[in-house]
This record gives C-alpha cells, structure tokens and sequence, in this order.
C-alpha cells in the first residue's frame, strides 16, 4: 500500500552518499475501500419512508359555468369540531340560532373523546352515507391538534369530512367558554 522509491547507484565511484527521498503513500486503495464500505453501507440499511396522509381534495373547475351547485348539509347528517387553543377540543350539531353555552360541549382528543363522539353522531344520522364531520380550527390552534382530528377521521373511517373557517357566531360562543 505504501510505496517507497528508492535510487539505485548512479555508476560513479567514490562515496556513496544516500539520498534522502521522503516516502510517497499512495491513497488510492484506501478511498477505494472507503466507497465500497459507503455502498456497502447505503445498499444494506433501510431508509425511513415518510407517513404521508392522502387529502382528497375537489379538482378546480376550469369554468364557473362548471362549478358545481352548493351542498347543503343538514344538521342531523353533521357534526361541527371546532379546535381551539391548549389542546381544547369542542363539537355541537346546532345551527346559528341553536347554539348556546349548553350544547357546545368540550372533550378531549383521546379515545374515549372525540372518537366516541363522532361514532355517536354518525349512528345517530338520518343518512349514514352522507355524514359529514365539519372540522373548524380556530387562529389559537396548533398543527398538531389538526392532524389529530384528520388521524380521528381515517380511524372512524369517516370519507366525508371538511375544513373550513369557524363562523363569527361559533367563535363567539367558543370565546365565553375559553375565558377569552
């Protein structure tokens, strides 16, 4: 691997002084073992792939001409999630002048929360193939809380499920509850 030139006697008499060479080390076995260990390395381990979460979302119409009518969805096919700050989580089945301080109820993000609510809710639908949870997160809250609820949809196997800003009325009613 190490390679030492040496001269051999220039033919000339007299004293033989030596020279003094300094030894070249020649790298090239050694970069080549350190790629086939980095190959070796890279072909043998297994690579993390990343969970990802299909979102289906509704294709733009090209025309407005195209856009399909509004949906209205009734209440008693629907359930509102609102998601607000400190990992608070609130439902309700009530339109605007339904909703007070009694039926915009609390629950937490486990099992025995939001899972048994929605189970509840759609077994409690007039049409089961059209229940629709209506998910609201409110400006306090976080990304993870979100991805919670999105989790809670694929574990209910709820398919019809949408996200939209939270009405000034609910925000209102969410406000006196929170202490805002």
């Amino acid at each position: 691997m190490a390679e030492v030139e040496v001269k051999e006697d220039s033919g000339k008499g007299g004293k033989v002084r030596s020279k003094k060479h300094n030894p070249r080390v020649d790298m090239t076995p050694m970069v080549d073992l350190n790629f086939l260990m980095l190959m070796f390395f890279m072909f043998t381990t297994t690579f993390s792939k990343p969970n990802v979460m299909d979102l289906g979302l509704p294709a733009k119409p090209k025309d407005e001409k195209q856009k399909p009518p509004d949906t209205e969805i009734k209440l008693s096919n629907s359930i509102s999630i609102i998601i607000g700050k400190d990992n608070r989580v609130f439902y309700h089945q009530q339109d605007q002048e339904g909703l007070n301080d009694e039926n915009f109820i609390e629950t937490s993000f486990d099992r025995e929360g939001i899972r048994q609510v929605i189970e509840k809710a759609k077994a409690a639908a007039a049409d089961k193939d059209k229940f629709t949870v209506i998910i609201k997160p409110t400006d306090d809250a976080v990304y993870k809380n979100f991805v919670d609820i999105l989790d809670e949809m694929a574990i209910t196997k709820n398919e019809r499920y949408g996200v939209t800003d939270i009405k000034p009325w609910e925000l209102a009613i969410y406000k006196r509850k929170v202490g805002e």
